[in-house]
């Protein structure tokens, strides 16, 4: 073992005895760390300065007693976090995510990727990440407006446009974010546009920031495909999740000439071998906020897999194109197999994490085109950045605008990636091109700014 992977290895330890039980978050290191021995070996300075200790531990990490009161009058207390990762590069970026799941190591992981995702933008944004444990399915509005409130009225004096600005994530639409931005407004007595984004349009929000993180992963996708010479006409294509970023996912790929025949939910997935209908399915899930499964109810040739992800559909129909955008961990081993055995060329992560490290394997090994979620899906918080340049300027741009800019950010992630991964003698490897290519700009930044 070279004296670089050595090191790696401690600190890597050290990473699991301060954080103990949080596996996600162990993983997101690992899987960071696994790309760095030469990159250690190449600058020991980033050594010599501590980065690899230092990058681990976030810079502060908040958790708080979120009460609120339900429709019956029923007292309920929920926890609140907010994880200030790493602000060598900017204020800190990243979403919030409402969800039963949600803890403190979760919050860890997703931070700890915020921070590479948003080097890979080439925009001044530092990593973080928030949440709470509460879920807003079967909640009022009524309901949710109150838990919202009460989790901003301790989450906002830690926020800032030039301090730290969340988005949404799982769980936190536009919905949650009028609420939130509502009561900071409130408690404040400032109208700061650039403090929270995902905004509604009328209020300082941005055109494409909706349909930004599944556009951008099919744009990504879209030039791993051409470095083979292909592309998505006439591809068939599965899509994990059926949410904001699977939806959008789903219209880009289909206004580029591909098939989508595959989707999910929690529940179980679905088959259409003609194509899924984007309209029928956003009826569904964004204004029913029914399950997948009536999908199949109402669509003649369509079949509903209970219980099973859309990555079994892969057994019934030859698959192009997989992109998981649903949750992590979600595509494992068994899986990748699934889908190498019916023929895919690319997988592209619209998601954080969904694919395993053992199906990560499976797929490089089979030679299949693999785009890792920190660049894949980074169009999401690209253009959150975006609208963070519009509400500081007061200006508002108009959709073409605004896709050809995240076309273009994304295009040159892709180029970032691919051109890093040549440099360090693993062409084709966009792990590794990402991790490095994010790792180094943030590490060259925190040395400049000193031991802090």
């Amino acid at each position: 073992m070279s004296p670089s992977s050595q090191r790696i290895e401690k600190v890597y330890e050290q990473v699991i005895s301060r954080n103990p039980g949080e596996i996600e978050f162990h993983q997101a290191v690992r899987e960071v760390f696994d790309s760095l021995p030469q990159v250690l070996s190449r600058h020991p300075q980033y050594v010599e300065a501590s980065i690899l200790e230092r990058i681990c531990e976030p810079e502060r990490q908040i958790i708080f007693r979120v009460p609120w009161t339900d429709d019956e009058g029923n007292v309920h207390i929920n926890r609140g976090f907010r994880v200030q990762y790493n602000s060598a590069l900017g204020p800190y970026k990243g979403g919030l995510r409402f969800h039963p799941s949600v803890l403190l190591g979760t919050v860890k992981f997703l931070g700890f990727e915020q921070i590479f995702k948003n080097a890979l933008t080439g925009l001044p944004i530092g990593g973080g990440k928030g949440g709470s444990d509460f879920d807003p399915k079967g909640r009022s509005d009524a309901e949710i407006m109150r838990f919202c409130q009460s989790f901003m009225t301790e989450a906002y004096r830690h926020l800032g446009d030039r301090v730290d600005v969340p988005a949404g994530d799982i769980g936190v639409g536009g919905r949650e974010i009028g609420y939130l931005f509502g009561q900071y407004k409130r408690i404040t007595n400032r109208y700061e546009s650039g403090v929270l984004t995902g905004k509604g349009i009328s209020w300082g929000g941005s055109l494409v920031r909706t349909e930004a993180t599944g556009y951008g992963t099919v744009f990504f996708t879209q030039h791993m495909l051409a470095t083979r010479g292909r592309s998505f006409d006439g591809a068939k294509v599965l899509v994990s999740g059926s949410g904001n970023v699977a939806i959008y996912a789903i219209e880009k790929v289909t206004e580029l000439g591909g098939t989508v025949v595959g989707a999910s939910d929690s529940s179980g997935s679905i088959y259409d071998p003609d194509g899924i209908d984007l309209q029928l399915l956003r009826q569904i899930k964004e204004v029913r906020r029914g399950r997948i499964s009536e999908y199949a109810q109402e669509r003649d040739r369509a079949e509903y897999i209970g219980g099973a992800p859309v990555w079994a559909v892969a057994e019934k129909t030859p698959v192009d194109v997989a992109l998981p955008c649903a949750t992590q961990n979600e595509l494992d081993e068994h899986d990748a197999a699934l889908l190498i055995a019916a023929g895919v060329q690319a997988v592209a992560e619209g998601a954080n994490m969904p694919t395993t490290p053992e199906a990560i394997r499976a797929l490089r090994d089979a030679g299949v085109l693999f785009g890792p979620g920190k660049a894949a899906n980074a169009g999401g918080v690209a253009t959150s950045a975006l609208e963070m340049q519009q509400n500081a300027t007061r200006d508002s741009w108009s959709f073409e605008y605004t896709e050809r800019r995240l076309a273009e950010i994304m295009e040159n992630i892709h180029t970032r990636c691919a051109e890093t991964a040549e440099e360090y003698g693993v062409p084709g490897d966009y792990v590794s091109g990402a991790n490095i290519a994010g790792f180094t700009q943030v590490a060259d930044a925190m040395i400049a700014q000193g031991v802090i």
